[in-house]
Formats: structure tokens, sequence, C-alpha cells
């Protein structure tokens, strides 16, 4: 018998769908962190909205693919964070076109330009918080079986915004001005919206996750 090159392993559909929708998350949650939305009478960087996507899609991982798949998802996706911050930097440090109008390159040096202090904390947090939300995630589901998907998410996303909130705001800020009003009306609303939003998402990703793989 002539022997024949391994083909090799297939990637399962959701799991392709998910990565790429989550390496976009991880990239733009920097950007969309420039605006402060209201959140009732409190104000929430407006990136928790793509770190919100980033938990939901990690724990739809580990539902449908297991805690390991899951954590190598988030470690992966380092690689576009570290390569969007250098590729910042570098865009920041080159001349500007003479034909760029004043105001527009203002705008884009303001909203773009950030102190070391809060690439590392940004870094950090979400190294920590993602992964501390799929460790906790699949320890409900080992302990809860199936059942409960929504809460498992819900909780596991509840505390990762706490650390989250918690690293970034101290590694950013502290010494910088008092963070102490800064953390809790941050942490408030991130409790908020996690309780409110991911519990149904989870649901929406798991749903289109096992579309996808009945479709191969």
């Amino acid at each position: 018998m002539t022997d024949q090159a391994a083909s090799p392993p297939a990637i399962p559909r959701s799991l392709f769908a998910l990565a790429v929708f989550y390496g976009g998350m991880v990239c733009i949650a920097g950007v969309l962190a420039n605006k402060q939305v209201a959140v009732g009478p409190l104000a929430v960087e407006a990136g928790i909205f793509a770190f919100l996507m980033l938990v939901t899609t990690s724990s739809a991982v580990a539902e449908l693919h297991g805690q390991d798949t899951a954590k190598r998802l988030v470690m992966l996706g380092f690689v576009p964070l570290i390569a969007s911050v250098l590729l910042t930097l570098l865009v920041l440090a080159a001349p500007p076109s003479h034909d760029m109008p004043a105001e527009r390159l203002s705008a884009f040096n303001t909203m773009m330009t950030s102190t070391p202090r809060i690439w590392v904390g940004g870094i950090i947090a979400y190294g920590v918080s993602t992964l501390l939300n799929v460790t906790i995630f699949g320890r409900l589901k080992a302990r809860e079986g199936a059942k409960l998907l929504w809460l498992r998410a819900g909780i596991a996303s509840v505390l990762s915004q706490i650390v989250d909130t918690l690293l970034f705001i101290s590694i950013a800020f502290y010494g910088v001005f008092p963070i102490g009003n800064l953390l809790l009306g941050q942490m408030l609303a991130k409790v908020v919206l996690s309780a409110v939003l991911v519990p149904w998402l989870i649901y929406v990703f798991v749903a289109i996750g096992r579309k996808l793989d009945a479709a191969n």
C-alpha cells in the first residue's frame, strides 16, 4: 500500500464562524471604548458591548466544543489584539498626508491615542477576565450538565465583568485620579448589562453554532 498524507482535521463550521467573529470583536472593542453611552443614570464605555460578545462567544464555544477549545480561542485572541495595538502605534507614528484636513487628523489622534498604562491594562484585563469567564462557565457545566445554559453564561459573564473592571481601571488610572466612583459606576453598569443581555444571547449563539454544524 502506498502511504497517503493524512488530511488535516476538519474544523467544525461553528468553531470557524465563532472564531472569526471573536477576532473581530477583540479588535473593535478598543475603538468603541472611546465613546461613553448612558445606561439609565450610569455612564459606561461602549466597548462593553463588544466585550459582552466576546464572553458570549467564548461561552458558546465552551458549550459546543469544550472548555479547552474555548481557552485556546481566548489565547489566540491575543494575536489580533496585540497586532491591532502595534498597527495603531505604527499608523500614529506615520506622517499624515498634507491633503488630510487638520480637524480629521486631530479627531483621529484624539480617538486612537492611549497611554501605555491603558494599552497594558486592556491586554491584561482581556486575558484574565475572558479566561475566568470560560473557567467559571466550564465548572458550572460540569456540575449542572446541559441544564441552565442561561444561568451559567450569566454568572460567568457577571463575575468576569467585575474582574475586568477592577483590573483595567486599577492598572490604567490608579494614582492618576481617585478611581472609587469610576470603579463602582462601571462595575454596576457592566453587571447590569451582563445580567440582561448574556443569558439570551448565549442561546442565539449556541443555536447558530448547532445549525452550522448540522449543515455539514
